[in-house]
């Protein structure tokens, strides 16, 4: 494995040694500088993976500093060292872009602590990228849209589990994308250029499951007239992905049980064994859990693939996600219908956004189709959006209640959606900036609250 390397600002000869010290001793790769043109030259030779950088320099200070070192690399996480601690100071280092704030005097484990912080969320966020460039060049997903900090949650669970050959157990309702996923898992491994085989558990009959499955041999029953190999087969080295795994018929989860268990398997009509190296990645829209407790599934076969479970959050709660969603979709249908569509009307994103969207994100790709299908103008309307969705029912209240109800929940979201930023809101409200204010106010809602 690499050495880290980790450079050191300040202006503290004493101090400077002292860090170094303590840094080798952990095993870091260790590069100081006294002043800051030391510091730029030192970036400008080699690439960092972290930067320790003294608030008070001789010349300028660290932020001013640090800033100059992102104009270097922008990557490089950087940790703002100093003896005169204030909120103030650390609100500000924190929005010019450092990762943390140390005070002086500091425990040497508390520093190690921020900078294995630092260096472990570098990594995840560039596996994040590393996972969606691949994507976009594999599969055109420009595309696992994961702005909202549930989606995030669930690449960083991806980037920290797809080298491992651990069973994946996917757990979402349909149209979450579970699929997307899976084939995320499967790119970013270590068996990403072998074959990725998918195969929906409710769609296959239970006659010819089996046989999808393990394959069969020539003769072993009615129609059988050639030997077949399984699916197990074909995604040997690569990855096996079983969708809907809560469908599948008691009979054949007892075969493949001993499959995942012993990794080999015979094949219907077979008297060899066919040894294989898969990765299994299942899926279900189930709770697999009630499903043993009605004998519906295996309890010992629900453990062997429940070793790393994953939820996909429903569209409704994610819905920060929706403007970014739209975005791609019409871009995507756009160009296949050949249509120049410009976006959406304010009153047709707020239709989506107050929508529950009960078949997830495959329901809304289908709305955004069916839309630019219809509309003849470059800017979608409300017309065109949810028609034959009945408005949410519930509980009847006040007239007055539930419009500051909806209201507030309104500015809520259209804060979430342009993360704080109070001139797009007003604009898709249709409202006048000091107006927006006001109902802000009359609310008690925060903007900057909504802010990244």
């Amino acid at each position: 494995m690499a050495t880290v390397k980790i450079l050191v600002v300040d202006d503290d000869r004493n101090l400077i040694e002292l860090i170094r010290m303590r840094l080798e001793t952990a095993n870091y790769e260790v590069t100081t500088a006294l002043n800051e043109r030391d510091a730029l030259e030192a970036v400008k030779r080699q690439v960092f993976d972290l930067s320790i950088v003294d608030l008070r320099l001789i010349q300028q200070d660290g932020l001013a500093l640090m800033e100059e070192i992102h104009l270097i690399n922008p990557e490089i996480p950087v940790i703002i060292l100093t003896a005169h601690g204030s909120i103030e100071n650390a609100v500000e280092a924190m929005k010019k872009g450092a990762y943390s704030y140390i005070t002086k005097p500091f425990e040497p484990r508390d520093l190690l602590f921020q900078l294995e912080k630092a260096l472990e969320n570098r990594r995840l966020t560039s596996e994040i990228q590393r996972l969606k460039d691949l994507l976009v060049e594999r599969y055109d997903f420009a595309n696992i849209i994961a702005k909202s900090e549930k989606m995030q949650a669930v690449l960083e669970a991806v980037s920290r589990i797809a080298k491992t050959d651990s069973t994946v157990y996917l757990r979402g309702e349909s149209g979450t994308g579970k699929e997307v996923i899976a084939k995320a898992v499967h790119l970013a491994s270590e068996r990403r250029d072998k074959s990725f085989v998918a195969i929906n558990c409710a769609a296959i009959p239970e006659t010819l499951l089996e046989s999808e499955l393990f394959g069969h041999e020539k003769g072993s029953f009615t129609g059988a007239v050639r030997s077949t190999k399984g699916l197990f087969t074909q995604a040997h080295e690569g990855t096996l992905f079983l969708d809907e795994i809560g469908e599948m018929p008691l009979s054949i989860q007892a075969k493949l049980l001993r499959a995942l268990e012993e990794r080999q398997f015979y094949p219907i009509g077979g008297e060899r064994p066919v040894r294989v190296d898969v990765r299994i990645i299942v899926a279900t829209k189930k709770d697999l859990e009630e499903e043993v407790k009605k004998a519906n599934f295996r309890e010992d076969l629900f453990y062997r693939i429940h070793v790393i479970p994953i939820s996909l959050p429903p569209l409704r709660d994610h819905k920060e996600d929706i403007p970014h969603l739209v975005d791609h979709f019409l871009k995507k249908v756009s160009h296949q219908m050949k249509k120049d569509i410009k976006g959406l009307s304010p009153h047709a994103m707020q239709k989506l956004m107050l929508y529950d969207w009960p078949g997830n994100v495959r329901e809304l790709e289908n709305t955004i189709e069916y839309a630019v299908a219809m509309t003849q103008q470059e800017t979608i309307t409300d017309e065109y959006i949810l028609q034959t969705k009945p408005a949410p029912r519930g509980a009847l209240k006040p007239l007055k209640e539930s419009k500051e109800a909806f209201e507030s929940e309104y500015l809520v979201h259209l804060l979430q959606i342009c993360e704080g930023n109070v001139s797009r809101a007003a604009k898709i409200a249709g409202k006048y900036r000091a107006d927006f204010y006001d109902l802000l106010r009359k609310h008690n809602i925060k903007p900057h609250d909504y802010k990244d």
